[in-house]
């Protein structure tokens, strides 16, 4: 049961970040990307600190240094991400972010010796074709861009595999690390900010819903329940759960833009949520087999910097 709860609220937070993908894309049209995810994450960082102190939790010093690593190539994923599309397409990059579902259960074969169950490997393999059918309708042209994408995806796995491992250890408090990570990511953006000469202080009322529904829904609820659930499910299933992403995010421009989905586009939707469905179909062992030994290693190198 803890599972079935972990995989629905991982989906409902999928579903919140590919609602908000054409919110943030209005914004971002409007502001500086990187004072848009300052002020979001800033607004974010006090609530998530207000919830913590009122749950009466202490911060740890491990809690500290966890946090900021997940932070950081958290706020990497994003940062890759934006500087990729100066110089790449959207579409290229929403195929190209969306590879960390490769990079997860590579980084366990490469690093860690892990096998790759064969459910795995059939559901990433779809879950592969679908994002290339849905972001790129099906035509692939390179960019310099691409790499930085790349960059980008395997920030997001390594994020997911350090949010499964600290979110599990004994102790953890989950409110806090979440807290930790995300004032992470709001000094880094922040300080990218003012080293790009703009001003972050500033007030946009054009942009306010946005802010106020990116930090709510986005942030606080979405990680929240990313690093909650994560100590349920593995971080290969999680990345397949994410792909969902794009699929919410075209359901919402179709709702809300009037965009359309052809033939090409629907087939690559109904492959990552094949795929999505084919990982659920893992034996317990399986799904978590990789997390002990990729944690281990995550934590004796990074996490205790």
């Amino acid at each position: 049961m803890k599972k079935f709860a972990a995989f629905v609220m991982l989906l409902l937070t999928t579903f919140f970040w590919g609602l908000t993908f054409t919110i943030v894309k209005d914004a971002v049209a409007r502001v500086d990307v990187f004072v848009f995810l300052a002020q979001r994450f800033v607004i974010a960082f006090l609530l998530l600190v207000v919830i913590s102190l009122l749950r009466g939790g202490r911060l740890k010093s491990a809690t500290l240094r966890h946090g900021t690593a997940m932070g950081v190539f958290l706020f990497s994923a994003y940062a890759f991400q934006t500087v990729a599309l100066q110089y790449t397409s959207a579409s290229n990059t929403g195929f190209l972010t969306g590879m960390n579902v490769v990079f997860v259960p590579l980084i366990g074969l490469i690093w860690f010796r892990q096998t790759i169950p064969l459910n795995l490997l059939v559901a990433v393999t779809c879950a592969v074709i679908g994002l290339f059918l849905l972001c790129t309708n099906g035509t692939w042209q390179f960019n310099r861009g691409d790499i930085l994408a790349l960059i980008c995806a395997v920030s997001v796995a390594l994020h997911l595999l350090l949010t499964s491992f600290y979110a599990r250890k004994e102790g953890s408090d989950i409110y806090w690390l979440t807290t930790i990570q995300i004032g992470t990511v709001a000094l880094l953006s922040t300080i990218f900010s003012l080293a790009r000469g703009e001003a972050v202080l500033q007030y946009h009322p054009e942009i306010t819903w946005a802010l106020l529904i990116c930090a709510l829904c986005a942030t606080v609820f979405a990680f929240l329940v990313q690093t909650s659930m994560q100590r349920f499910i593995s971080p290969a299933n999680t990345a397949l759960i994410f792909c969902t992403e794009p699929v919410f995010a075209a359901i919402y421009a179709w709702y809300a833009a009037g965009e359309r989905l052809g033939v090409i586009g629907f087939s690559g939707a109904a492959l990552i949520m094949a795929g999505m469905l084919v990982s659920e179909l893992f034996p317990k062992q399986q799904n978590s087999a990789m997390v002990p030994t990729a944690a281990a290693f995550v934590d004796e190198h990074i996490g205790e910097l």
